[in-house]
């Protein structure tokens, strides 16, 4: 009986192990399916990262189309980590995420905790308001502004708009529904994520706010992380070439769904 048992698993350990060669012969040791990259975003932010409920539970956008591009040229796989806003750098310092898009802008404050690419994108921000639009910041004060948690729109409202109380909620459309009730007068938004909600209720006024410098967005890394160069010279390629162009006509253009 010893001696069968003994031939027995000689013949499953031969098995085993031709199997094990076989996987690896096939996947060729270290292959480009083995390397991902994890991609934070927070997918209400439309149209740069966003879910297409009538077409599946991915998250889709105007950020992922060029993570999507970029990640393949330095030959990684995507993964991406759907989370609220605010919780987007802790999720990166702590190691959870490779990097974050999420339509984000690289403030001072945020470059003491990440590292950022140059901006690939470049944007307003607007006071967006309901049935009667402002002519001046003036017409603010002593008023309830909402904006994203942990966004530059909400340290702006802090800052620019002293007199005001500012209302940070989680996700647009959250606060989209508190002016659409009245329980806000007005909230600070993206010029390229306004377009949407306007084009679905004429009744919704802008105002641009007027800064100094660029504003826009760029992608984060933890510090130190040498992949951010990596990333740099992929987005100047696509800049370059006109790809970011027309990947932001496609993306700007859709309808909401």
């Amino acid at each position: 009986m010893k001696k069968l048992l003994a031939t027995a698993m000689a013949g499953i350990l031969a098995v085993t192990m031709a199997a094990c060669g076989a996987s690896e012969e096939s996947t060729g040791g270290s292959s480009k399916s083995d390397k991902v990259l994890t991609m934070g975003t927070s997918a209400d932010y439309f149209p740069f990262e966003y879910i297409d409920t009538k077409k599946g539970e991915d998250i889709v956008g105007f950020d992922v189309a060029i993570a999507k591009e970029v990640t393949k040229n330095l030959g990684y796989d995507l993964k991406i980590e759907d989370m609220e806003f605010g919780s987007l750098l802790g999720a990166l310092s702590s190691g959870r995420v490779d990097f974050v898009m999420a339509g984000m802008t690289p403030t001072e404050e945020r470059k003491k905790n990440a590292d950022f690419t140059d901006i690939y994108f470049e944007s307003k921000n607007l006071v967006m308001t309901k049935d009667k639009a402002i002519s001046s910041e003036d017409e603010l004060k002593g008023k309830k502004i909402g904006v994203q948690l942990g966004s530059i729109q909400e340290g702006l409202a802090k800052d620019r708009f002293k007199d005001s109380e500012a209302v940070p909620l989680n996700k647009i459309p959250e606060i989209i529904q508190e002016l659409n009730t009245g329980r806000i007068d007005a909230l600070i938004i993206e010029d390229a994520v306004a377009v949407k909600y306007m084009d679905q209720d004429a009744s919704l006024k802008t105002y641009q706010i007027e800064e100094d410098g660029p504003a826009g967005s760029a992608i984060a890394f933890k510090k130190g992380d040498k992949m951010r160069d990596d990333f740099n010279k992929e987005l100047k390629k696509m800049i370059d070439s006109g790809e970011i162009e027309k990947l932001a006509e496609e993306w700007f253009q859709k309808e909401a769904k």
